[in-house]
């Protein structure tokens, strides 16, 4: 077992980070020993173990620094290569701590910046009528329980898709969720949700479900856990039937729900506890997503804001 095999099983077991980080991780850190070879006019794919964490021992702030302009020319953003410095950074310091590395030449560096973006959410309108699916098919009740529940509770794609039904609680009105770091939260569900969720879970009792996904509250017409790519793809068909013209993902039901409660309440922390945020500062952005709402109200009516 090599040492990203090691660093990827203490990410997991003693650090307690889900699957789908640790992949990132993984990807991560597969990207620096391919660059790393590439470097040394080595063969990545034929390179043992041992010639990789030569490699990697060598490397110095500068090629490290040399690694980041070559994914800038690539085109990948700065969040995105932020990332990769994060895991880059971490890998190292795992392996001065466990592996008898003496330097982290990761350390000091930062990613290109790249202008920020709000988060794009539906309006009010736009949202009610998404969510709203008539019919009584039972893919139709099960996605209408899925967006329902979206944009009822702020959920990432990853949380849903992983939701079982013991998770549900009608009688308290709140699902438990785990989030990013295998962090637990318990989130309010609106009525709207919990009336969809009770019909889904009648029409689920018709569908024999796969035994290794025995509790999946959201599985599809054969039994099985719905994937989030599946989830992604009938989310932006249903967006296309109720005729919002817009470039609708899950994500977007979480910006929606997030920037719809801010306006209403003003209570950045409580938003912050919902969504699962470590830091607020995460949060804030949808303050300037508010913003952003008041200043185009103001534009539209104040008489002096009128060219």
């Amino acid at each position: 077992m090599d040492d990203l095999d090691h660093y990827l099983q203490h990410l997991t077991f003693e650090r307690g980070l889900s699957a789908l980080t640790c992949k990132s991780y993984g990807r991560d850190i597969q990207l620096l020993i391919t660059l790393s070879a590439s470097s040394s006019a080595d063969n990545a794919k034929e390179a043992d173990s041992s010639t990789i964490s030569m490699g990697l021992a060598r490397l110095q702030n500068a090629q490290i620094r040399r690694f980041i302009g070559i994914l800038h020319s690539r085109g990948l953003s700065g969040k995105t290569i932020a990332r990769a410095l994060s895991a880059w950074r971490g890998f190292y310091d795992y392996l001065i701590q466990h592996k008898g590395y003496t330097q982290n030449p990761v350390t000091g560096l930062r990613a290109p910046k790249t202008a920020k973006t709000l988060p794009q959410a539906l309006s009010v309108d736009q949202a009610i009528k998404f969510v709203s699916i008539e019919g009584d098919g039972l893919l139709e009740q099960r996605d209408r329980a899925i967006l329902e529940l979206f944009y009822s509770s702020g959920l990432r794609l990853a949380e849903l898709v992983n939701l079982d039904v013991s998770r549900l609680d009608f009688n308290e009105g709140t699902v438990t969720v785990t989030g990013k770091g295998n962090k637990t939260r318990i989130v309010p569900m609106g009525s709207h949700a919990m009336k969809a969720l009770q019909t889904w879970l009648q029409q689920r009792m018709l569908i024999t479900i796969d035994s290794h996904n025995a509790d999946a509250l959201f599985v599809t017409q054969q039994g099985r856990r719905i994937t989030p790519r599946a989830l992604q793809y009938r989310v932006k068909g249903w967006a296309i039937k109720q005729g919002i013209h817009a470039n609708v993902h899950p994500h977007m039901l979480r910006h929606s729900f997030a920037s719809h409660v801010l306006q209403s309440s003003q209570d950045l922390r409580a938003v912050q506890e919902m969504l699962g945020h470590a830091n607020i500062s995460s949060t804030q952005i949808y303050t300037h997503l508010d913003f952003h709402h008041l200043a185009t109200v103001y534009d539209k009516t104040h008489p002096r804001a009128k060219k």
